[in-house]
């Protein structure tokens, strides 16, 4: 039996997603969540990362293997490791992504650094440079390099007040690609402990609508997703570098009485990428189950 394009309406269309490298990751999920709408995915991951974290590596073949599961007829996956720190392994990894199905139509910037922050007390430049270059600096490279394959490059730099396309031809009936950066809670309450974690998204969040407007001039539409307090396995005794005292207190007071769940962001992403999501347009946008309102 044939499955229709409303069940499957992001077939046809190929989506790379960073930091896929846990099961218990937002990455993961969003890369399911892709599959089983019809999409042919590539995944990025980068086993070092998670190898100095408190929940340790995961299986990357039980990763592959899991998102490949989910996949609909016709589609394919790939996946590779890099890096995203050395500037020169992001155009590659979007090169590879394109070269899967020969298109590539999303693209999720769902890889972060964690570990190794501090206070404002504690900051160095190595720790800023570390976190500004693995969650800032890589995300609109990579923004960049998507964008290019829709468009060719401009022949000068734009000027403060310069629009991306200078002529007056027609517009979109639709987009041409998606793109999405994930940020945190920073804009909410302060994020003690994480002060270049935070810049480093904080960043992202602001600069949302200054690129999301560039973009949208190519047909391409950008949103930012505040997924709120997800637990990925940093919320959990068995993996976690924190104090977990008060955790049973602060969920007692929340409207559903729990931390965000891999999936619940994922289905804000994979929604925002069809048709039906098309309308939602250089936002920030928190899915958090009411969480800063308990």
């Amino acid at each position: 039996m044939s499955v229709s394009r409303a069940a499957l309406p992001l077939s046809g269309q190929t989506a790379l997603v960073t930091g896929v490298s846990r099961r218990r990751g937002i990455g993961f999920a969003v890369a399911r969540a892709f599959a089983r709408l019809g999409a042919s995915v590539f995944i990025h991951h980068y086993g070092p990362h998670d190898e100095d974290q408190p929940w340790g590596a995961d299986d990357l073949s039980g990763v592959v293997g899991e998102v490949e599961a989910e996949l609909t007829e016709g589609a394919v996956l790939g996946e590779k490791s890099a890096d995203l720190q050395d500037t020169g392994q992001i155009q590659s990894l979007i090169d590879a992504a394109h070269a899967l199905t020969g298109s590539l139509d999303i693209l999720v910037c769902n890889h972060a650094k964690s570990g190794g922050d501090g206070s404002i007390l504690d900051m160095t430049p190595e720790a800023l440079d570390a976190f500004w270059t693995t969650n800032t600096r890589s995300t609109l490279l990579l923004t960049r390099a998507f964008a290019l394959l829709k468009a060719d490059a401009p022949t000068e730099a734009a000027r403060p007040g310069d629009r991306v396309r200078t002529d007056q031809g027609p517009k979109f009936t639709k987009p041409t690609g998606r793109v999405f950066w994930m940020t945190s809670g920073q804009g909410h309450g302060p994020m003690r402990g994480e002060v270049a974690y935070a810049t480093s998204k904080a960043a992202l969040a602001g600069v949302t609508a200054t690129v999301a407007a560039e973009l949208l001039e190519l047909g391409i539409v950008l949103n930012t997703v505040n997924p709120g307090p997800v637990d990925t396995g940093y919320l959990s005794p068995d993996a976690t570098d924190r104090s977990l005292d008060g955790i049973q207190e602060l969920l007692a007071r929340q409207p559903f009485g729990r931390f965000g769940r891999p999936n619940d962001p994922a289905n804000l992403i994979s929604w925002l990428a069809t048709d039906d999501g098309a309308w939602i347009v250089g936002q920030v946008l928190t899915s958090d189950g009411g969480f800063y309102l308990g």
